[in-house]
């Protein structure tokens, strides 16, 4: 948005800002933030940045824990939640030394080292991405884990559950269980918040493609954006989630893009459709190749195919994304790729015609993850399948045209299936992990840590009795 920081006071004045404010992200993807005076922004700060205590961010040791956030001006945009006038910048994280060097562990610059190598290997300088932003918007949600007591309770005045509520202001109209897919208005009661987030993403550059309601009749909906660069995208999906869960607060509802947070309907994916550009030009595309993909995508497909267990821990880093992860609801099982076939982990789909719109989708993942790992994760895959050629039709990966959720029993051992929890996922990725720590992109002891600390969470949830266990057992 802006080139140095007296466009940026010029603005501000105009504007009537008072506060400055720089969001930065912890290992797991939440956004951070510290705020200051418009008066205390100077060229200093762009030089030297903002120190800070990178340890309280999952990163670094304690005893190594000072870092510095250098602001990114072009990121600005004002922040529509703030009460006192106020610009929202992102940044960049570098360790204190002689040069102030990137921190090769903070998620942006491990996107950005991605970018690099997919430039230095030759295959491609521009990696475009969607993703697809599925939530729920529910009117309540509560949760409480303590020795003596285990529950959540999520509703949604939409919810089909709803309907029996006798309380003299049910109107009666409810959605159907699993019936929720382009619901319309009276049911769709969240139609005009979406509309407002939709134009508070636009406003803050994040271009819309299209909203509607999901599957999921308890609230499911979704946001599509349109294409963009890779870093640029996970700059975008970072503020796409700010954006919806405060609005939501606003508007007295609260939104949540956990995978699986209610039993029986459907999940919430983050599928992501993507293609590679090379000096201007789409090399995804072949007239004549299968669904009119090139040999290149077909390799790139194959390389995250080859290593799609290991991504999972990755695109899918937390115990829920598994709960999703099932036959029957439109989320994928099993390693494959097809044209318009939405059981298959990658789809092709069949309305892109055009060359620089021809591409396919990743469909296992989802919004737990953190965006700039799992994409960063996926083009590192993608380009290991092109360098090395991995074709995934002779390596039994599809193209899969028929549904993988009706084969027999025969057949369904016949194809791979991704992980089922995500310890598996994280087994996976210590075994198979060096096609993500070419050129440094991934640091070797980043993987070590993301699986340490995911194991720990795993520990941690697999000593917790549960309600379920409760019903099953508590009278045996």
């Amino acid at each position: 948005m802006f080139k140095d920081v007296s466009e940026v006071l010029t603005f501000c004045e105009e504007k009537g800002i008072k506060m400055i404010d720089f969001k930065m992200m912890d290992i797991d993807g939440r956004w951070h933030h510290l705020s200051i005076p418009l008066s205390r922004l100077n060229e200093d700060k762009m030089k030297y940045g903002i120190g800070f205590d990178g340890s309280n961010y999952g990163f670094a040791t304690v005893e190594k824990s000072d870092m510095v956030f250098v602001p990114i001006l072009k990121s600005a945009a004002i922040d529509p939640f703030a009460e006192v006038p106020t610009l929202s910048m992102i940044g960049d994280v570098r360790v204190i030394d002689a040069d102030n060097s990137r921190f090769d562990q903070y998620p942006r610059n491990v996107a950005l080292a991605a970018i690099d190598y997919m430039r230095t290997v030759g295959v491609a300088d521009r990696m475009i991405i969607g993703p697809e932003f599925e939530f729920y918007l529910f009117d309540h949600a509560a949760f409480e884990c303590t020795p003596n007591k285990s529950m959540f309770h999520v509703d949604a005045f939409e919810a089909e559950w709803n309907s029996g509520v006798d309380d003299g202001a049910n109107t009666g109209y409810h959605i159907a269980y699993k019936g929720g897919y382009h619901a319309c208005k009276p049911q769709d009661v969240t139609y005009d918040l979406r509309s407002r987030i939709c134009m508070m993403l636009e406003d803050w550059g994040v271009k819309v493609k299209y909203q509607h309601h999901e599957v999921g009749g308890p609230g499911q909906v979704e946001i599509e954006v349109e294409l963009d660069d890779m870093v640029k995208m996970a700059d975008n999906t970072m503020v796409a989630k700010y954006i919806i869960k405060n609005q939501a607060l606003a508007e007295g509802m609260t939104a949540t893009f956990m995978p699986k947070p209610i039993y029986g309907e459907a999940g919430s994916g983050m599928h992501v459709h993507m293609l590679l550009l090379k000096d201007g030009k789409p090399i995804f595309y072949d007239e004549n190749g299968y669904s009119q993909l090139s040999e290149t995508a077909h390799y790139f497909m194959g390389g995250i195919l080859k290593h799609a267990a290991s991504l999972c821990a990755f695109t899918n880093p937390s115990t829920n994304s598994y709960k999703r992860l099932v036959p029957g609801f439109e989320a994928p099982a099993t390693i494959g790729y097809a044209t318009a076939n939405r059981s298959s982990v990658i789809r092709i789909p069949a309305y892109a015609k055009s060359p620089m719109d021809k591409r396919f989708e990743l469909r296992n993942p989802d919004a737990t993850c953190n965006p700039y790992y799992a994409y960063a994760a996926i083009l590192m895959a993608g380009l290991d399948g092109v360098l090395n050629k991995i074709d995934p039709r002779r390596n039994g990966w599809g193209p899969f045209d028929y549904n993988l959720f009706e084969l027999s029993d025969k057949d369904k051992k016949k194809i791979q299936h991704l992980p089922t929890s995500l310890g598996e996922a994280l087994n996976a990725l210590e075994k198979d992990h060096d096609y993500l720590t070419k050129d440094g992109v991934f640091p070797a002891r980043l993987i070590k840590k993301w699986i340490d600390k995911k194991r720990e969470e795993l520990e941690a949830i697999d000593k917790i009795p549960t309600p379920v266990e409760f019903k099953l057992y508590y009278d045996l």
